[in-house]
């Protein structure tokens, strides 16, 4: 089918499908604000991230060591998802589909995504370390299990295992976001959150600020086998191989996919 076809056919003239027509102009329109606010703006949403994602975190290893499930954990970690996504805070890896599509777009600049790469990265990583210390302190029964699921981690020798789980652990969140601007629904929104965290944590996938906030709860016991050397460490190959998930096997594919109506939407920003 050609270009003048799909555009006839469908409701409005763009020539993607109309469905896909409504999630680009929710990206745009999203990504737009996202990249065009200040330091205070970025650092803030960043920090809220973190600290919601570390309340996910405390769901997930109280049910885990009741239960020694980390399915039903991972489940339950969905709590900090659902956070993120009705407070409206953000992760660094959430930060793959939306500001890269609205970059590519022309309607933000590649500095203006490396702002809100690093100012997210680092508020993510501080919120999180703040509530993982109130978590260990409030909930000292935790502590082995969390130097546990943390050594999990830190451990794992890097390896073609260890980075295909970092790969899928940034393809799963970018998926996940991608869902959610696939729709109107909030129900839906709500599914795709849930199944985001079921394959992130209950699959034990390597993901750079969830199992960043695992370590830091192990290292803020004080019991830890490892210090924040050997995380970082794990931290410098995982947070790229976590883009390279996200932006290679999501976010490429999608550019492919909407590249007359990004065509379109360059000439725009242009003129």
């Amino acid at each position: 089918m050609t270009e003048t076809d799909q555009r006839d056919l469908g409701d409005s003239d763009s020539p993607i499908e109309d469905e896909l027509e409504d999630a680009f102009q929710r990206m745009i329109g999203e990504g737009t604000q996202r990249l065009h606010r200040p330091w205070r703006e970025v650092l803030t949403t960043g920090f809220f991230g973190g600290t919601e994602v570390a309340l996910g975190v405390l769901a997930y290893l109280s049910v885990l060591n009741q239960t020694h499930n980390p399915l039903l954990a991972g489940l339950a970690f969905s709590v900090g998802f659902l956070a993120l996504l009705l407070g409206r805070s953000e992760l660094f890896t959430e930060g793959f589909l939306v500001p890269v599509t609205t970059v590519v777009a022309k309607r933000a600049s590649v500095p203006q995504l490396l702002k809100l790469w690093c100012g997210t990265l680092l508020a993510n990583l501080v919120g999180g370390w703040l509530i993982m210390w109130l978590i260990m302190t409030g909930f000292p029964k935790l502590r082995s299990q969390t130097i546990e699921s943390a050594s999990h981690y830190i451990d794992a020798p890097i390896g073609p295992e260890s980075i295909a789980l970092a790969v899928l652990g940034g393809m799963a969140i970018t998926l996940m976001t991608r869902m959610q601007h696939g729709t109107d629904s909030m129900p839906a929104k709500i599914a795709a959150a849930v199944a985001g965290a079921f394959l992130l944590a209950g699959l034990q996938m390597f993901h750079s600020i969830l199992d960043s906030l695992l370590i830091f709860g192990a290292l803020i016991s004080g019991a830890a086998p490892f210090g924040y050397l050997d995380w970082l460490a794990w931290f410098a190959y995982v947070a790229p191989l976590n883009v390279l998930g996200g932006l290679a096997l999501v976010t490429l594919l999608r550019l492919i996919r909407s590249k007359d109506r990004l065509k379109d939407e360059r000439a725009s920003a242009e003129s």
